[in-house]
């Protein structure tokens, strides 16, 4: 993989993600752990340094299926996938099914695009085994697809750009674990993983309750839901009736954000802590102004990033990582200052873009 990879020593490869390497200008080398063998979150890791191509050789038609852009996590995505697709001059066509109900119309998008002629096809999943017949199809036709994000289970994807939600969801476990580990303190938090039956929520629920194993966390209630923030206000209310005496909200970023102006206005703010186990803008400024404690950070605008380079190697025919995803870290209130958003975030004013010619 000439001109692609130089190895990182594991302290190197923290020293650049906290450092912030992806400005708009050049996002690259960004420290990322390779899956070897690829598309099994058990295999070895190791830590590299990626660098995409400088350009592509053609102007090639790329297609992006996102599930929603209901937050501001997949504007993130989008700003990655679309300023990628730009710096490399190929052309990128986004759609989003409407939220994680829509399977069906997902996979209609996705047909649509590929009959308007896409070469390639990079999907955040609704669902986690849902989509694999249409994996196939595009397999059997030759256009490669790229997992970015939310993961899928099929054998026939030609590369991934994500991360182990499930150590997503174990970090914000850990964080809370150490604050009140077995014999300490005891507290009760309530658990918002997000829409059930999606890869990425199955997986950080499971890495979240893996971590809390054996400390004094009691875990008083898990509720699963859309990622729209009335969907995940209404849960966060209906918790909040149903165990007055709880200590933590910890959940998606949807959670933590629609969780801050609630516990205000019922002055449960001293009482009860907040923690998402993804990041956003909402996130960001909650944890700046003292409102959430803390969240990993999965570097999304570089993961939308990495996707399009993939595609655009695998059409090419050139050496590509099949497997990849950035070094995850936490950010909290002590560290925020050290925190580059651009990783992560789509800039301020950022709109959503569904067409890069």
């Amino acid at each position: 993989m000439k001109h692609m990879l130089t190895a990182l020593t594991a302290s190197a490869a923290v020293a650049l993600v906290m450092s912030g390497s992806a400005n708009a200008q050049e996002w690259y080398p960004y420290s990322v752990e390779v899956w070897d063998p690829p598309f099994d979150m058990a295999s070895p890791r190791t830590s590299v340094d990626y660098t995409p191509l400088d350009a592509a050789a053609e102007k090639w038609d790329i297609c992006v299926s996102f599930p929603h852009m209901k937050d501001a996590y997949w504007l993130g995505v989008n700003y990655g996938v679309t300023e990628e697709a730009k710096r490399l001059g190929v052309t990128a066509n986004v759609i989003e099914a409407g939220g994680y109900t829509e399977l069906n119309s997902q996979i209609s998008q996705i047909e649509d695009c590929v009959s308007a002629g896409a070469d390639a096809v990079i999907i955040g999943a609704i669902s986690f085994d849902g989509l694999n017949n249409v994996v196939a199809e595009l397999a059997g036709k030759d256009i490669p697809v790229i997992d970015v994000i939310n993961g899928m289970s099929s054998d026939q994807l030609s590369a991934k750009s994500l991360v182990s939600f499930g150590e997503m969801g174990a970090k914000a476990g850990e964080f809370l674990a150490a604050e009140h580990p077995a014999g300490g303190e005891a507290a009760k938090v309530a658990w918002f993983p997000g829409p059930a039956g999606a890869g990425w929520v199955e997986a950080g629920n499971t890495g979240f309750q893996g971590a809390i194993e054996g400390s004094a966390i009691e875990l008083v209630d898990t509720k699963y839901g859309d990622t729209g923030k009335e969907a995940q206000a209404k849960l966060v209310e209906d918790t909040l009736e149903a165990y007055p005496d709880l200590d933590y909200i910890v959940g998606t970023a949807v959670t933590a954000e629609a969780a801050v102006p609630i516990l205000r206005a019922r002055g449960l703010t001293d009482q009860i802590k907040i923690v998402s186990y993804y990041y956003t803008p909402g996130v960001d400024q909650g944890i700046s102004r003292g409102q959430i404690l803390a969240a990993p950070t999965d570097s999304t605008v570089v993961q939308g990033r990495i996707a399009v380079d993939q595609a655009v190697r695998i059409l090419e025919g050139k050496d590509y990582l099949k497997h990849v995803g950035p070094a995850l870290y936490v950010v909290t209130q002590e560290n925020h200052g050290d925190f580059d958003p651009s990783s992560t975030l789509a800039p301020d004013g950022f709109r959503p873009v569904f067409s890069v010619e």
